[in-house]
């Protein structure tokens, strides 16, 4: 007598390990999209995004262009007493493309006072792609006793500034103008004329 022969099993279970290898396809695919979409925006677009990175800076990364994160700063000489700072503390800007930052001075003494601002870009080797088109800077600055007045730097950072300077910093100290300030003091009956201290 012959043994049948054992009837197949129904093949149910045959899929599960297909099942299971795309769940885990996907599982894989989800968590390296933020890595790839990191080396897609460094690599191809010249963009770095930091962790935490804004949305406005990842909006930019989408469209392909590059951003340049530009640091304001700015002070006073001792002999000068001016409040002097940026509006706003930093600026992400595209490459070619014309910009404009305040920075607001006030002048806290009880007379006419004549400032000279002397800027400087960090690092050094980025200044040579900086250039303001209209800036304070360019010429001395008179405030009356006790006048605020905001003050525009235009600036274009050129194209061709190297891949590997992604943040610059614009700094300005005011100094006081002796001469000028001098030439401020109202003269008396007698002709001559008293400096301004």
């Amino acid at each position: 007598m012959t043994t049948p022969a054992p009837t197949p099993r129904p093949a149910r279970t045959a899929g599960l390990p297909r099942l299971v290898g795309v769940a885990l396809g996907v599982f894989v695919l989800t968590f390296s999209l933020v890595p790839l979409y990191r080396i897609a925006c460094e690599k191809v677009f010249g963009v770095r995004l930091e962790r935490g990175a804004s949305q406005g800076a990842a909006q930019l990364a989408a469209t392909g262009k590059r951003t340049v994160r530009v640091e304001f700063d700015g002070g006073v000489n001792s002999k000068l007493p001016w409040a002097f700072h940026p509006e706003k503390l930093t600026m992400d800007v595209v490459p070619g493309e014309l910009n404009e930052a305040l920075y607001f001075a006030r002048n806290d003494s009880d007379h006419a006072l004549v400032g000279s601002a002397v800027p400087s870009v960090a690092p050094a080797r980025a200044s040579g792609y900086f250039n303001k088109t209209e800036c304070f800077c360019f010429t001395a600055q008179t405030l009356q006793a006790g006048e605020q007045r905001d003050m525009p730097v235009r600036f274009i950072v050129d194209p061709d500034l190297p891949e590997d300077v992604r943040t610059i910093t614009l700094s300005y100290t005011f100094y006081k103008n002796d001469a000028l300030t001098t030439q401020l003091a109202p003269a008396t009956a007698g002709g001559s004329s008293h400096a301004a201290p």
